[in-house]
């Protein structure tokens, strides 16, 4: 059974952001840590801190640090969604994020989506009012077991 569930973590950017990462929706983990990317198994974190060459955060204060001290935001394509738990294959009746909120009040230059879900939502209810294209990056899910974190670090070092 899916539940509607409203996304309930404020994006993370400033004025200086070039940077926009979009995943879907939060995994049950981060929606209950309140933080993007918070399942332990996510290999999000250290494919950036791999990319950027730093060290690895670990408390969300040290996260929210260092994307703003790489100029990274973070986002998800959609604002509200149904889902089964964390299953992307799940989610509908998709309300997506208004983008303008970082996009107006950041220099971003480039869009990168966190996985092929991703990627086919932004395009599907982002792109038109955008007007900007989105790069797609390979999952750093664990649910995404054909990608290595060495392939995965690899992949996403077009972002920097």
């Amino acid at each position: 059974m899916s539940d509607a569930v409203v996304h309930p973590i404020q994006p993370i950017f400033n004025e200086d952001s070039r940077i926009l990462i979009l995943g879907t929706f939060p995994s049950v983990k981060s929606r209950e840590g309140q933080f993007f990317y918070h399942h332990p198994q996510n290999r999000f974190w250290k494919v950036l801190a791999a990319v950027c060459e730093t060290d690895l955060p670990s408390s969300i204060e040290e996260k929210i640090q260092f994307l703003l001290a790489n100029k990274i935001a973070v986002w998800d394509v959609i604002q509200s969604c149904e889902i089964c738990g964390s299953s992307d294959s799940s989610i509908k009746n998709v309300v997506p994020n208004d983008l303008s909120v970082i996009l107006d009040h950041s220099k971003v230059n480039h869009i990168y989506a966190n996985g092929n879900k991703s990627y086919e939502l932004y395009n599907r209810y982002c792109l038109s009012k955008v007007g900007r294209d989105i790069i797609k990056l390979p999952s750093t899910s664990p649910a995404n077991a054909s990608f290595s974190l060495e392939r995965l670090i690899e992949a996403w070092k077009v972002i920097k």
